[in-house]
């Protein structure tokens, strides 16, 4: 499945600065007036948006009340590997095989979910947009994108210990919204992150 038209505005590469609250709207509106949802039509919902928001709203969403179900928090972790490792190799769009893109969700745990994350997502609009735009542009982009993969792949083990999840997952969320605001300083701040939790799945782990 490819994810939005060639002709989309690549906005996580340079251009145009992405809003979170409106990428919410659009995952909002994808879910209105139906019971259950899948995870294609909730990636359609932002088709048009910067690769940030392939990497955020998943992220988002995990950190979510959905993200306590048990086994949604690898799921989530699996489409932001596929879609962090097509941003690392310049893919114009996003795929999704069909057994993860057919899988549905509650429409009212989705709205649900989007409400919690309102206020968040007002903070980030407010305080996170367009400081040092050249660590966002494309080489730093695509580290980001393969420390994304990486973190991807803590998830599931992590998924054993309750929340320890939201480790990764909020490091990845740092990613995709300082690509979709074109923050570079946050970019730091998501890479600082990243090598905490690094850490904290470690000690988790092994200890």
């Amino acid at each position: 499945m490819s994810v939005g038209p060639e002709s989309r505005p690549q906005t996580g590469r340079a251009g145009e600065q992405g809003s979170v609250g409106e990428t919410l709207d659009e995952l909002k509106r994808s879910a209105d007036g139906k019971d259950t949802v899948t995870i294609r039509t909730v990636i359609d919902a932002f088709d048009s948006r910067s690769y940030g928001a392939f990497l955020l709203v998943p992220a988002l969403l995990e950190i979510s009340p959905i993200g306590g179900i048990p086994g949604v928090p690898t799921v989530i972790a699996a489409i932001i590997a596929l879609f962090a490792a097509q941003i690392l190799f310049g893919q114009k769009a996003m795929w999704l095989p069909g057994f993860l893109g057919s899988r549905r969700l509650s429409s009212d745990r989705l709205h649900k979910a989007i409400d919690k994350l309102r206020p968040l997502a007002r903070f980030m609009d407010r305080w996170f947009h367009g400081r040092l735009p050249l660590l966002t542009s494309t080489p730093f982009m695509k580290g980001a994108a393969l420390a994304c993969v990486l973190l991807a792949f803590t998830v599931p083990p992590l998924e054993l210990v309750p929340f320890a999840s939201t480790a990764p997952m909020a490091a990845v969320a740092a990613f995709g919204l300082a690509m979709l605001v074109r923050d570079g300083a946050l970019m730091v701040v998501a890479y600082a992150l990243t090598i905490l939790t690094a850490g904290i799945g470690i000690h988790l782990l092994f200890w």
